[in-house]
């Protein structure tokens, strides 16, 4: 197992295991659940270096009424990983060759580490010694955990010279990194009418009280018309609190920037600073792929349930949101919600007789059954105009649906991942196949 996650980790976009599945995809569930989770994180921990804590999860799924395990490995940016006890050489090495784990040669394993990143907040020293943790001490007592002594090298809050790192000082009780809420009369920043800080303080309580902040600049829009009252929120809450967690959990932190929160009057902005991680694009990005910028505070996150999976921010947004609300340069990556711009499916709202063909069309697909519901509906007509036509193309795709080829592909990546659509053959004589 752990030669198989070295290579997701050494890979550009991580990957998934499952443990329960053959290889011909016949179900055979795993016995003994809680002990073989244990089992496999204590082996992902101890056997892997380096540390790839925050940069996997291991969570249960159910199929066919049996339990298998899911371990999603997100690309780690200290490549290369390699077996602890073997050593950074090819036999302790590798990567991805053709869906298979492959040693890798030694001319790889140098480049690897000549690009290997060394400014992340785990190597970077705390610009303070004084540090107090009390904040994140109560959060996870309120959680059913605890700090012990040991918990600043647990938590990786220390350089591997056993100093402590900027990981810590941002998760201490006080610091110097400002986490800002600004509020403007209009559509510029001419007018500004509010401007609060809610960071200084141990980084799970600035994400708190910015998410309270948040909901209570979310107001709700409010229309009469007889016999009913209809309300809705400018932003759908789930997208706004994930885009919130992923600003302030991916911030490069590295050279003193820090995520900025703006309302206008016709929108809401979220930036963070640092682009996409290296060896990213951006359809690795919009299809959920995930390499964790600061793992330690990932691991943070996890702990205290604020992060449930790896990958998991984007595609909910998505799911909310087909119009594409990113921007993504080097150094910074922006999201724009416009007020009441949520689930647009221009031209096709209230098509029931297309969803229910689309069931119809299904019929018997257990899996598709199952997650047809969590599916925006741009995402379902795709999949029935796949069905009806495996062959297409995502130009056609383009002009049917009526959203440019980029949300296309974003849309299909959201339809892999979730196993419910995959390319047989090249991508010029090859065709789309519902799973």
């Amino acid at each position: 197992m752990e030669r198989a996650v070295v290579a997701f980790l050494n890979s550009s976009e991580g990957g998934v295991i499952y443990i329960g599945i053959e290889n011909d995809l016949k179900i055979y569930g795993v016995e003994n659940i809680d002990d073989t989770q244990l089992k496999i994180k204590d082996r992902i921990r101890n056997n892997i270096s380096p540390s790839v804590m925050g940069l996997f999860d291991v969570s249960l799924e159910e199929y066919e009424n049996k339990q298998i395990i899911k371990i999603t490995i997100a690309s780690g940016l200290e490549k290369p990983y390699f077996i602890s006890k073997i050593g950074m050489t090819s036999k302790g090495c590798f990567f991805r060759v053709s869906g298979a784990a492959e040693q890798m040669p030694q001319y790889m394993i140098e480049k690897l580490f000549n690009k290997r990143i060394r400014n992340t907040i785990g190597n970077i020293l705390s610009p303070r010694t004084d540090l107090t943790f009390e904040q994140l001490k109560i959060y996870y007592q309120e959680k059913k955990m605890s700090l012990n002594s040991s918990f600043m090298r647990t938590l990786e809050l220390l350089t591997p010279e056993g100093k402590l790192n900027y990981a810590a000082y941002l998760l201490s009780d006080e610091n110097g990194i400002s986490i800002q809420v600004a509020k403007y009369a209009d559509t510029t920043r001419v007018d500004l009418i509010e401007n609060v800080d809610f960071g200084r303080c141990s980084l799970p309580k600035a994400l708190y009280s910015v998410l309270d902040k948040m909901k209570v600049e979310n107001t709700i829009y409010t229309k009469i018309t007889y016999p009913h009252r209809m309300e809705r929120e400018k932003i759908d809450f789930v997208a706004l609190r994930e885009a919130v967690v992923n600003a302030i959990v991916h911030n490069d932190y590295s050279n003193g920037a820090s995520p900025k929160f703006e309302f206008f009057s016709d929108r809401l902005e979220i930036i963070s600073a640092g682009g996409l991680p290296y060896g990213f694009n951006e359809e690795d990005f919009y299809s959920g792929l995930s390499s964790p910028r600061n793992k330690e505070i990932m691991r943070v996150f996890k702990d205290l349930g604020i992060v449930e999976h790896l990958g998991s921010g984007i595609p909910r947004i998505m799911e909310k949101y087909d119009i594409i609300p990113f921007e993504i340069t080097d150094n910074f990556i922006k999201i724009v919600f416009k007020y009441g711009e949520r689930d647009l499916v221009k031209g096709l709202e209230g098509s029931e007789d297309l969803e229910r063909d689309l069931v119809k069309d299904l019929e018997g697909s257990e899996g598709i059954e199952r997650d047809l519901e969590k599916l925006s509906f741009r995402a379902k007509n795709i999949l029935h105009l796949i069905q009806k036509k495996p062959n297409i193309t995502q130009a056609e795709l383009s002009k049917l649906v009526g959203i440019n080829e980029k949300n296309i592909r974003v849309n299909i990546n959201k339809l892999k991942l979730k196993g419910l659509l995959r390319r047989v053959g090249s991508d010029k004589a090859g065709y789309w196949e519902v799973i």
